[in-house]
Parts: C-alpha cells; structure tokens; sequence
C-alpha cells in the first residue's frame, strides 16, 4: 500500500472541493482532531465539518515534507487561500495521519503555526 500517494490523494480532493472523495479517505470512524474544533468522530462529523463548517472557502496546499513510518504518515506545508469572510491566508500546518489496514485515515492531528484556519 502506497501511503505516500494515499496522502496526496487526499490532499489534491480537499483542494479540488471534491467532499466526497475526502469522506472516502477516512475510515468510516475516524476520528479528526484540529485546533478550534471539539474532535471529529465519525463521518457524519467530518462531512459536517468539510461541506460547510469549515472556514476555508477554497485554496491550496502545498507539501514540503511527507514521512512514511509503516501505517503513520507525517507531513508539513504550506496552504495558501481564502476564507469564507474573503480574507486571504498562508499559513504553515503538520498533520500527523494513522492509516487502517486499508489505507484508510483513522486519525488526524493537524497543527498550524498560527491561529488562522
């Protein structure tokens, strides 16, 4: 299992709006953790979350570093783009990702390097 194109792959559907093809990277109970947010649990939670809740209104990131460790992915960028108030934003961020035996994301921990998004 390619765990480095797994991640891409999540990376490119969270940035092309593609909802659904996002929900289909998380294990059905995942769990999502994210400053400023009470932990995700499950794909009710994260579909909430990702087809509206979220503050980011479209955008881009960028991958600097991607760190395969058997079923934990370690990765850090830079994501560029706008908010749903109109600001723009660049903010650096880490997420910290557990896969499931089928290549499937059960955990997330993500971290900016600031209070942005």
């Amino acid at each position: 299992m390619d765990l480095r194109a797994i991640t891409h792959r999540y990376y490119r559907a969270v940035d092309a709006g593609d909802v659904p093809g996002v929900l289909d990277w998380f294990a059905d109970d995942a769990v999502y953790h994210r400053p400023g947010y009470e932990p995700m649990r499950g794909r009710e939670a994260l579909e909430v979350f990702y087809a509206g809740e979220r503050v980011i209104e479209s955008g881009s990131h960028r991958i600097d570093q991607l760190v395969v460790d058997t079923t934990s992915v370690a990765v850090r960028g830079v994501f560029s783009g706008r908010l749903k108030d109109g600001s723009v934003v660049e903010v650096g961020f880490a997420d910290l990702i557990d896969y499931d035996a089928d290549g499937r994301a059960r955990e997330r921990h993500s971290y900016f390097d600031r209070p942005a998004v």
